[in-house]
């Protein structure tokens, strides 16, 4: 399997993604959306949207990030994911994204911006491969890998998924 994984990736041209798992973006819009017309949250003009593969695999996770904008993934191949959301109000949201319908598994997930959100791979020796798109287009500058230290202040309530999803 860990050979199937290596050519995938290399094959999609994917390279580390900061919080964990493998990405390529495959899309860009050449529009963008002038500063004044976006949310004060968010600096400089952006893409009106953005799309990337990403892959995560059983011996990694998507640790506990949060974007400004809206994000929508979309599981195209391999296991199952996990994935948890901690929403701006605070409410702890578990979801699996695949295929299987009659397990209320979804094969499409929107996360509202300003979510925290984490996921990993449910079959073990395994990987996932989802699409991510996001409006207003994704810059890292509107991306924030929280610490373990950040979310337990400001979630304390749910810090078992926490320690499970953080590094550090």
């Amino acid at each position: 399997m860990k050979e199937n994984i290596q050519q995938l990736i290399k094959r999609l041209e994917m390279q580390p993604h900061p919080e964990g798992g493998y990405y390529k973006e495959t899309y860009r819009s050449t529009g963008v959306i002038e500063p004044h017309h976006l949310p004060a949250q968010i600096q400089g003009e952006r893409n009106f949207s953005t799309c990337i593969y990403f892959m995560l695999t059983s011996e990694n996770f998507s640790s506990f990030h949060e974007l400004k904008q809206d994000e929508i993934w979309h599981f195209y191949d391999g296991s199952p994911i996990d994935f948890h959301m901690i929403t701006p109000v605070v409410e702890h949201i578990h979801q699996v994204i695949g295929t299987d319908f009659e397990k209320s598994q979804v094969p499409q997930f929107i996360i509202p911006g300003g979510s925290c959100f984490a996921a990993k791979v449910i079959e073990r020796d395994s990987y996932s491969l989802i699409g991510c798109t996001v409006s207003p287009g994704f810059s890292f500058e509107d991306f924030k890998l929280k610490t373990r230290a950040e979310l337990k202040a400001e979630f304390p309530h749910h810090k078992e998924i926490i320690e499970q999803f953080t590094r550090g």
